[in-house]
């Protein structure tokens, strides 16, 4: 299970798998508790670079990020270990 520390968001962390490619479960640590779940069960099973395709770049208000940019970057870093 990978772990990663978010930065600028209310999240702290998120966990997650990826088997094969694919988005497995994926829980966020703090923020909108069922915002985070509902964005957790769509992606679940995805593959990762549709993830991080769709969720790259997303803001949240006036922040330069967001939960679903936090989980693109996470993504990211796991495939780059």
């Amino acid at each position: 299970m990978y772990e990663y520390k978010t930065k600028g968001t209310c999240s702290q962390r998120i966990l997650f798998d990826v088997v094969d490619g694919k988005v497995k479960n994926v829980q966020f640590i703090g923020g909108c508790n069922g915002n985070l779940k509902g964005i957790a069960a769509l992606v679940e099973g995805m593959d990762a670079d549709a993830v991080i395709e769709r969720l790259q770049g997303i803001t949240c208000g006036m922040k330069m990020t967001s939960c679903p940019d936090q989980l693109a970057n996470a993504l990211i870093a796991a495939k780059n270990a």
